[in-house]
């Protein structure tokens, strides 16, 4: 047991630092390959932040947890929103400027419905992970021509800035891209042996420990980016890394696990988990675009997106407590 928690510890400490070198890097080089900055702010950094999530569920679902790879990543959508913009607004509200995030917000809602839809015949087939990824695909190209339209958005004016305040030449770019992206591999390695060995010896689901422990741990380069961009003012990278990152799991995360190995759905994950994720991504929808004025997500929402995950993680820990 002690090994297995020490595998967990060491991976999620490996996995954040690797996931912030991988992002810098990449970012880094596609600015030298003369991306536009927008490009850059809501693939490269915004779906970047989910790499965590990738290799995690990629690697659970060919070593036959699958439970792990969709816990991974609706937990990692709900831990994004309640916990992460959670805190961060309590102690800073959030303005959104940015236009693309108003956009891509309801573009997270319907992607919620879909991944809903697919859950309702109790399994996610290959084919539902190939719908998954084509809708990716379908999205990475609206996104490409948005930021090819050469539109001045708030987005990219933060992430030209914050690029050019961490400057680095296009070789060590590319070098931090690979060292990045070695370590998430083996970091995710770790993390994955370790939560499956400890689900294994509670007798519990590899869901439930992808909802709660793994979720925390590869949220986490998405926590350290908030805290640093909102110290610098940047709300709209905050909220561009959390929009991106949840569309990126509810895409790519569980399409990828889904054509590497179909996954049962158990009924928790529909009366449970994935409403919980939905009602959130509505709220944050519904803060962000601002009904009434200029989308902001103020101390009072802030309170209540916290209050809903540490209620969700609550029940999950009520429920492992009376099990045991």
């Amino acid at each position: 047991m002690l090994l297995a928690i020490a595998a967990i510890v060491v991976g999620l400490i490996l996995l954040v630092w690797s996931a912030d070198r991988f992002i810098d890097g990449a970012a880094a080089t596609a600015g030298h390959l003369g991306l536009p900055s927008l490009l850059i702010g809501i693939l490269v950094i915004g779906f970047g932040t989910s790499a965590p999530e990738m290799m995690v569920s990629v690697l659970a679902a060919a070593q036959g947890n699958p439970g792990l790879a969709l816990g991974n990543a609706y937990g990692s959508n709900i831990a994004n929103i309640g916990l992460i913009l959670g805190v961060t607004a309590l102690f800073s509200p959030l303005a959104v400027h940015s236009q693309v995030i108003k956009q891509e917000l309801p573009l997270l809602a319907v992607a919620t419905l879909i991944a809903g839809a697919l859950l309702l015949n109790g399994r996610i087939s290959r084919l539902d992970g190939a719908v998954l990824l084509v809708l990716l695909v379908g999205l990475m190209g609206l996104t490409i021509w948005r930021a090819k339209r050469g539109a001045v958005d708030a987005l990219g004016v933060t992430t030209e800035a914050n690029m050019a305040e961490h400057a680095m030449s296009l070789r060590a770019g590319i070098v931090w891209t690979l060292i990045g992206l070695v370590l998430l591999i083996v970091s995710s390695r770790l993390l994955v042996w370790g939560a499956v060995w400890i689900a294994q010896a509670l007798g519990v689901s590899d869901l439930i420990i992808g909802l709660t422990v793994v979720a925390v741990g590869t949220s986490l380069p998405e926590l350290a980016s908030a805290i640093t961009a909102v110290r610098k003012n940047e709300h709209d990278l905050v909220l561009g890394n959390v929009v991106g990152s949840n569309l990126f799991n509810l895409l790519a995360v569980v399409g990828l696990a889904g054509v590497i190995t179909p996954i049962d759905v158990s009924s928790e994950v529909l009366w449970r988990d994935w409403p919980v994720m939905a009602v959130l991504t509505l709220a944050l929808m519904i803060f962000g675009i601002g009904w009434r004025g200029q989308g902001r997500i103020n101390r009072f929402e802030a309170g209540a997106l916290l209050l809903a995950y540490l209620g969700y993680n609550g029940y999950l820990i009520g429920t492992l407590v009376q099990g045991a």
